[in-house]
């Protein structure tokens, strides 16, 4: 499908915003400003992107450990989430969330988790609830390629298989549960083909490759608007970090990290556009800098924002 200029602006403006939050709170992060861990979406950009371009606010997301690239390209407040990242008032959760928890209902996005799998259950639920009140919204769940071996994996696609639910889950396979290699954890080549058991269709793309993963993952969820019920999707990538900020991620072998390195997919997109024509450079370089003062507003808004009352502790607290 021929994608017109606006909307290849809007998928690099997408992936640059992912690219350039991560990077601030990389740095936030080793600054001492912000508390509690970080996993980083760097390298990933362009699944999130390529996904939910395809959504609405009819439509529902659940994220994971390693979501704020999910909750960016869903359309999540940026000054919220920095403010949440610093455990400041003012953030998503009122700054007592930190990283793996922010959630905005009303934009769809029911929440990062981090609990590994933890969102698999919740989205075929959000997806039951699309179906019975007939709204035409879909929900998609990311997770990684641990999570596939979870029972939540088994237990949420096999009821959304059996009840047709409107629902895509989205592997991101970035080779790696924490330290330990998909190769050892795994004893197939595509995630994807784990969709045969429960007679869906599966597919597995190139993660880096924006462009290929929004074609894919249009048509997944058309289908699952139109009733054919659920979907897999394998999205092959790398995360540029380790596991979390702090780890080296040593166990990563050299020689891999510098191949996958080479085709990150912020300046392959980026190239693309420009070798292509399709794209002026000027209009690249305007919406890097819009991002950057989005990103400088983001941290002075958390900045200025004030840490949460020690009365507030017992707020929002359910047991």
């Amino acid at each position: 499908m021929k994608l017109a200029k606006e909307q290849l602006l809007a998928l690099y403006e997408t992936m640059f915003k992912i690219r350039r939050f991560e990077q601030k709170a990389s740095e936030l992060f080793a600054d001492n400003q912000i508390p509690g861990f970080v996993h980083l979406y760097l390298g990933e950009e362009a699944v999130a992107t390529g996904v939910c371009t395809h959504l609405s606010s009819i439509d529902f997301i659940t994220s994971t450990h390693r979501g704020h690239g999910h909750v960016i390209a869903k359309g999540a407040d940026l000054n919220l989430m920095m403010a949440e990242l610093l455990g400041k008032k003012d953030g998503y959760c009122k700054g007592k969330g930190g990283s793996m928890h922010i959630a905005d209902v009303e934009k769809g996005i029911l929440g990062a988790n981090g609990i590994v799998g933890g969102g698999q259950p919740i989205a075929t639920g959000a997806a039951l609830a699309c179906k019975m009140k007939k709204t035409g919204g879909v929900a998609v769940c990311f997770f990684g390629d641990g999570a596939t071996n979870r029972g939540t994996f088994h237990e949420s696609i096999n009821l959304a298989s059996c009840w047709k639910l409107p629902v895509l889950y989205v592997i991101e396979n970035n080779g790696f549960g924490e330290s330990c290699s998909i190769d050892r954890a795994c004893n197939i080549k595509d995630l994807s083909v784990r969709a045969t058991s429960y007679g869906i269709p599966g597919v597995t793309v190139d993660g880096n490759d924006v462009i290929a993963v929004r074609e894919a993952a249009g048509k997944l969820i058309g289908r699952a608007r139109n009733g054919e019920g659920p979907a897999i999707i394998e999205c092959k990538t790398w995360r540029h970090h380790g596991h979390f900020e702090g780890d080296p991620g040593d166990y990563k072998p050299a020689e891999q990290q510098e191949e996958w390195m080479a085709k990150d997919p912020l300046p392959r997109f980026r190239k693309y556009l420009t070798d292509t024509n399709k794209v002026a450079l000027k209009e690249i370089e305007g919406i890097e800098e819009k991002v950057d003062m989005l990103i400088s507003n983001a941290v002075e808004f958390a900045t200025n924002s004030p840490y949460p009352d020690p009365e507030s502790l017992l707020e929002d607290v359910y047991a």
